[in-house]
């Protein structure tokens, strides 16, 4: 009596074995294409995300963890007189130390942007009770000199941040204006701002200031 299916399970085990390298070219190819994908929604020099990939996943985060959500700007201070002083190899140097730092702050629970120029931004999950704690952290870090390869740089920077509990919104772009008005009512202090209720009813497009950068055109961005 004929066995039909012993017969066919060594043209099976060939048609498997050759299918497995077929699937994992497919995968390593699907893999650099979601790596290149990835490379250009983030910023050259700093390597964090760019400012719609960052406006994205912010609001992910706001929307999904409302209580906890935590959304913060950062400014280099005196950036201009940093290239001027020391070459723009050492203000490029200065950003991307600055941005390392506020990625590693952030960590896993945050997501970090480049908004352009000399400003930053993160929106982390952090309670109620770590938050002036974790800021003041953050206003340390920041603070620390540059080592430029050839001297230490000081470095100032400004911060401001909201949450969504305080000022009663999940809107990324509401938050945001109230960061920024937080940032610059502490400009040059040293110290991280939260913000009140008050800091989001200043006038804003894009969720910043009028006049600050981000704010002549209108965009997809917070």
């Amino acid at each position: 009596m004929p066995a039909p299916t012993v017969l066919r399970q060594p043209f099976r085990t060939l048609v498997i074995a050759a299918a497995v390298p077929l699937a994992l070219a497919a995968l390593a190819d699907d893999v650099r294409v979601r790596r290149q994908l990835d490379a250009a929604r983030r910023d050259p020099l700093t390597g964090l995300h760019l400012r719609d990939t960052y406006t994205s996943r912010a609001r992910q985060i706001t929307e999904r963890h409302s209580a906890d959500a935590l959304v913060v700007l950062v400014d280099v201070d005196h950036f201009k007189q940093i290239n001027d002083t020391h070459g723009h190899a050492a203000g490029d140097c200065v950003l991307a130390v600055t941005a390392q730092r506020l990625a590693a702050w952030a960590g896993s629970r945050g997501v970090t942007g480049r908004l352009g120029g000399d400003e930053f931004a993160t929106t982390v999950r952090i309670t109620s009770v770590h938050r002036r704690p974790r800021l003041n952290e953050l206003a340390a870090a920041l603070a620390e000199p540059v080592d430029i390869g050839e001297r230490l740089v000081d470095v100032a920077v400004s911060i401001g941040a909201a949450s969504s509990d305080v000022i009663g919104t999940t809107d990324l772009s509401v938050l945001q204006r109230a960061a920024d008005t937080a940032m610059y009512a502490g400009k040059h202090t040293g110290r991280a701002v939260l913000a009140d209720r008050c800091h989001a009813a200043v006038p804003s497009i894009n969720g910043r200031r009028a006049g600050r950068p981000g704010t002549h055109t209108l965009g997809v961005a917070a």
